[in-house]
């Protein structure tokens, strides 16, 4: 049976509001379906190395100027394998890294990976609150907390619409992107553990197939029923 290999990216720079979660819920899902898995932590330094699903959380406007330089050294292998396919998860700040750049509210352009065509720019305003919006996999609910706005380019398409909250801008009701295997939102929590139809499709995407065995998902059902209905 395929080893399924996690990569968690800058897990201790990226990691706001338990980011970390969607990691080991994936873990977890896997390892009671009865695959092999294991989680490898690629740090500041480390060389980003081969993997079947990539996670990278959020941080703030310090943590990404913290990792920028170090961003340089992995962006080649990062926009390869986004664009080859592979299996990309990315939370807020790691959503952002994504792009081409990000401005602060100062004017200062901070240059990014340009995995893919989108930028971000600072804004006075703070988004912040419970996000819940519509995407291809059932309605997504968790908490965005940026001043950040996203603008997808040329053929990008978002995640998801939104129902509540803001998303990547406040201004056009999208949220998140997607892009091939790549999935990228604003919406923390962590959020996996409360969207098992979207953590379960990340799984299928690297195992390749269409199907998986079901688990018992009352408790977060009802955790996600409840979180939908109240927001």
């Amino acid at each position: 049976m395929k080893k399924i290999k996690i990569v968690h990216l800058y897990p201790n720079e990226l990691n706001l509001y338990g980011d970390m979660g969607n990691t080991l819920c994936l873990y977890y899902r896997l390892k009671k379906r009865g695959y092999e898995a294991e989680i490898e932590k690629v740090d500041m330094g480390d060389k980003l190395c081969e993997f079947d699903i990539l996670l990278i959380g959020g941080g703030q406007d310090k943590e990404m100027n913290i990792i920028a330089s170090d961003l340089k050294r992995k962006s080649e292998m990062l926009s390869y394998s986004v664009n080859c396919g592979k299996v990309v998860f990315a939370v807020c700040a790691g959503f952002q890294l994504l792009g081409r750049y990000y401005i602060n509210q100062q004017g200062g352009e901070l240059k990014l990976s340009s995995a893919l065509n989108f930028y971000t720019e600072g804004s006075s305003k703070r988004m912040i609150g419970n996000l819940v919006y519509d995407s291809p996999f059932g309605k997504i609910v968790g908490f965005e907390n940026h001043s950040g706005k996203t603008y997808l380019s040329g053929n990008l398409k978002p995640l998801g619409r939104v129902i509540s909250g803001y998303g990547n801008n406040g201004e056009d009701l999208g949220e998140g992107v997607l892009y091939k295997n790549t999935f990228g939102t604003y919406a923390h929590g962590a959020v996996l553990p409360k969207n098992p139809l979207l953590a379960d499709e990340l799984i299928k995407r690297a195992l390749k197939t269409d199907c998986l065995s079901p688990l018992d998902d009352e408790i977060e059902n009802l955790c996600h029923k409840q979180l939908i209905n109240r927001f």
